[in-house]
């Protein structure tokens, strides 16, 4: 079997990395049980690695507000698409079999969400962070006033588009590195 590059940049060794950021992937390789490329590829740049990593968190891990886990990762398999970033629509695919506990759904929101098994709500929410990936100079208040019937409010269409913009830059810079998703994440979920 071939070893395929995981970027086209340098990807510096777990040894030589800074002990934070370090501990940071051994944690990660911990509970997953390997190393999603993501990690090792950003890690050639340590404080973009440390922002990064901060602002991810800070969306798609946060407590507050109605969206949850598994809707933030439909949002981001949709525009990853959207993006024809191979690398987060695998990755966060997985991650979407595993939070939504359901195997179809990932496949079903990367190929077509508009034909998806997704609620009305779900639609909507999609609807809104399409835009926002392909047209956000066109945002108005009608697009949040879409959201509304769906009891989606003002700082769930902040979190859609915050979603939607941070995984942008991630589509973007998984492209330009050439990122190969983790042969892993394919069976991940099913």
């Amino acid at each position: 079997m071939t070893q395929h590059p995981i970027s086209r940049f340098p990807v510096p060794e777990l040894a030589d990395l800074p002990e934070d950021i370090r501990t940071r992937i051994l944690a990660v390789q911990e509970k997953s049980g390997f190393v999603p490329n993501v990690f090792l590829v950003l890690a050639h740049r340590p404080d973009e690695f440390r922002a990064f990593f901060a602002y991810h968190d800070a969306l798609m891990e946060k407590k507050t507000g109605s969206l949850s886990k598994a809707e933030r990762e439909m949002i981001v398999v949709a525009t990853s698409n959207a993006n024809q970033c191979q690398y987060c629509v695998v990755a966060h695919g997985a991650i979407l079999r595993i939070r939504a506990k359901n195997p179809l759904l990932a496949d079903q929101v990367a190929i077509n969400y508009r034909k998806a098994d997704i609620s009305p709500r779900q639609h909507a929410m999609l609807d809104f962070a399409m835009k926002v990936a392909t047209h956000a100079h066109s945002v108005d208040d009608d697009d949040l006033a879409r959201l509304a019937p769906h009891g989606l409010d003002r700082e769930d269409a902040w979190d859609i588009a915050a979603i939607t913009a941070f995984f942008g830059l991630s589509n973007r810079m998984a492209n330009v590195t050439s990122m190969r998703p983790n042969d892993e994440f394919y069976t991940l979920g099913r």
